[in-house]
C-alpha cells in the first residue's frame, strides 16, 4: 500500500498498491472515529500493480467533510491502514 497521491487532496486522491498474486481485496474508507465511510473494492483481483479513486464521498454519494481519513486493504494476510487528509 503506497500513500495516498495528493495528500492533502480537494476533491480526488489516487490509493495505489502491489497485489504479488491472485487475492480477495477489500479496501475501505473510514473516518478519524473508525466509522465506515465507503468501501471501494470488495472483490478478487489479480496480482499485480493497481489503482483507485476515492472521490471523497460516502456510501451514499454524499461528500464528506475537511478532516482525516483512514484507508484499510486486506489482501489475503496483509493488512494495513494509512491516513489521508480532505481539504475543502
Amino acid at each position: 500500500l503506497y500513500p495516498a497521491f495528493p495528500n492533502p487532496f480537494n476533491p480526488i486522491t489516487t490509493l495505489r498498491y502491489d497485489l504479488p498474486e491472485n487475492s480477495f481485496v477489500t479496501i475501505i474508507i473510514y473516518d478519524i472515529l473508525g466509522r465506515e465511510v465507503k468501501s471501494l473494492i470488495n472483490q478478487t483481483q489479480n496480482g499485480g500493480y493497481k489503482s483507485i479513486l476515492w472521490d471523497g464521498t460516502n456510501d451514499h454519494g454524499h461528500s464528506m467533510s475537511t478532516g482525516v481519513y483512514l484507508y484499510s486493504i486486506q489482501a489475503g494476510n496483509y493488512v494495513r491502514t494509512k491516513k489521508m487528509v480532505l481539504l475543502k
